[in-house]
């Protein structure tokens, strides 16, 4: 990329000064023939794989002369480089400041770049595995003759196999993030396939019963490996951009509900989709590097072979956050589809439609709130937006039309931002040596708070309650949550993750 400037006072001030922006510059070579000078820049700290920065001076007083630079860079970000690359470009030609939502409150480093890429990928995958039963129960009980209790049921049941994941989660942290999450990578979509060819509902649901906490065990190891890798001011938003990535990830089991339309029992299709998923394992396998931050820890001398003791306070504080939580949003969740056919008449093309509409903005939330969290704090933004975004939904299953659109919508993008905030706690709060554990139990904890609001909501609705009225009750676990985190939580936003667990020795991830 070359770019020309006015040979002028302040433009050879300004392109002539090693930048600090999206990328600090160090000077790798300055030379001088007659009038002339030449500068070379290289990286210090940035997220690119190659860069080097050559700026060409005329001597000062040939004004007829231009300022000649040339820049030459590497950017590595898996998968979703066709998003980042055209900004960066932008910023790197223009020599704009790197503002918008794209850009992380910290530099970043090129290890970075590849592992968030890698991760978002992982994400999706994630996403398609825990979201495709929820999608497609309403189309097989249908198709197997199957009640409202029995639906719920089945959804708590799968939600149980959570157990499955757990070995996952203590592995981790004994023998490292990327060997497990290669594994579950790969285990993930080869289990979930096993639905397409289910012969009846209970089959259906034991084999989402293995498969679909693969997908648990995949999306919790990418969240500590995360936490682990990103700077003190951007594991919100590192947790923000992930989620974008899960929603395109369910996105896609959302638009796979076109084929359960095709016949009564094409909701068997939408499972051979998960094939595609192995891609994205077999470049985990190839280029995720461990974290550093375990890497570091797996090389103290005073590690025990035994895992530490889970801090007990913070972990059954965390714990009953995330089982409150769920009491309510497992059903929210599960029940939507199933209020969308049943209620307000939509197909399986509608129904996908009205996700893609309402959850694409959404994303807006997942950015603005990963933000805000990182800059301005979680528990703020969690006190407020949180009560906003349940009540939103409970009016979404109470009312149709335009109410319907524009409760999921508000409800969506509140919910949205509050994520992050609330994800991120689970891997701040615990030292190295038992983080994954800790997110695996608390996400356990999450799971069966769902399983007793599926089991209510289930019954409530068969014995003659509203959606709304259902969720209403439900949403006294939200109330619990809110409480909770402003009488409760620490603020951690700005800290290293070494200052909010003692335990673990101080670590540069520059040089490490």
């Amino acid at each position: 990329m070359t770019r020309r400037w006015p040979n002028d006072r302040d433009h050879r001030e300004r392109i002539a000064a090693a930048r600090v922006d999206l990328i600090s510059e160090c000077e790798l070579e300055r030379s001088v023939d007659g009038a002339r000078e030449q500068v070379v820049y290289g990286q210090e700290l940035g997220p690119f794989t190659t860069y080097q920065r050559i700026v060409d001076l005329p001597a000062e007083s040939d004004s007829d002369e231009q300022i000649v630079e040339r820049t030459r860079y590497r950017l590595k970000i898996p998968w979703f480089g066709w998003l980042f690359g055209p900004p960066v470009r932008q910023v790197l030609a223009r020599r704009l400041k790197p503002k918008g939502w794209w850009t992380p409150p910290d530099e970043v480093d090129a290890t970075q770049a590849l592992v968030i890429g890698l991760l978002a990928a992982a994400s999706m995958s994630a996403a398609f595995v825990n979201t495709i039963f929820t999608q497609t129960v309403g189309f097989a009980a249908d198709d197997f003759g199957i009640s409202e209790t029995a639906k719920g049921d089945a959804g708590s049941i799968v939600r149980a196999g959570i157990v499955f994941a757990l070995p996952a989660a203590v592995i981790a942290d004994r023998v490292g993030r990327r060997r497990v999450l290669v594994v579950v990578a790969f285990l993930a979509p080869v289990l979930t396939i096993l639905g397409a060819a289910a012969p009846n509902f209970p089959l259906l649901v034991a084999s989402q019963t293995i498969g679909r906490p693969m997908g648990i065990a995949l999306a919790f190891v990418v969240g500590v490996i995360a936490a682990e890798e990103m700077p003190k001011n951007s594991r919100a938003y590192a947790i923000s951009v992930l989620a974008m990535a899960s929603g395109l990830g369910a996105g896609v089991a959302v638009m796979s509900l076109g084929l359960a339309d095709i016949s009564e029992g094409s909701w068997r299709l939408t499972y051979l989709v998960s094939a595609i998923w192995l891609v994205v394992a077999f470049d985990l396998m190839r280029r995720l590097p461990e974290t550093r931050r375990f890497t570091a820890d797996a090389a103290r001398k005073d590690r025990s072979a035994k895992a530490p003791r889970l801090d007990r306070k913070r972990f059954a504080l965390l714990a009953a956050v995330a089982f409150f939580g769920n009491i309510f949003i497992s059903p929210a969740s599960f029940f939507q589809n199933t209020y969308l056919e049943d209620v307000r008449n939509f197909s399986g093309g509608q129904i996908g439609l009205f996700s893609i509409l309402i959850g694409t903005p959404a994303g807006i939330g997942l950015i603005l709130g990963g933000r805000f969290a990182d800059r301005h704090g979680r528990r703020t933004l969690i006190s407020v937006a949180l009560p906003i975004s349940v009540l939103a939904i409970v009016a979404a299953f109470s009312f149709g039309g335009l109410g319907l659109w524009g409760f999921s919508l508000l409800a969506g993008v509140l919910g949205s931002a509050v994520f992050p905030a609330m994800t991120v706690y689970r891997t701040e709060l615990f030292p190295t040596a038992n983080r994954t554990r800790a997110t695996g139990f608390i996400t356990a904890s999450a799971l069966i708070g769902g399983i007793g609001g599926l089991s209510i909501a289930g019954r409530l609705l068969d014995d003659g309650w509203s959606y709304g009225a259902t969720m209403g009750l439900l949403a006294v676990g939200q109330l619990i949550v809110t409480i909770l985190v402003v009488a409760a939580y620490p603020e951690t936003a700005h800290q290293e993750l070494e200052a909010l667990n003692p335990e673990d020795d101080p670590i540069d991830l520059a040089s490490a």
